[in-house]
């Protein structure tokens, strides 16, 4: 079962994108790159979370 969320490196650090559509997740108007990488995997598995409970999509 693929995440919703992944991490790609970037100039700056990380960025924490959706990877069914290929942008950088925002979150209160901050797109969420240049993170430290122990931010961006605690990010993606805490989005990942809510979308496992209540996507049946991704279950498929």
């Amino acid at each position: 079962m693929a995440n919703r969320y992944d991490l790609r490196q970037d100039d700056e650090g990380w960025t924490v994108f959706d990877a069914f559509t290929g942008q950088a997740v925002v979150i209160a108007n901050v797109p969420q790159v240049g993170l430290d990488i122990q931010d961006a995997v605690d990010l993606a598995q805490l989005l990942d979370k809510p979308a496992m409970r209540s996507d049946r999509t991704l279950r498929q």
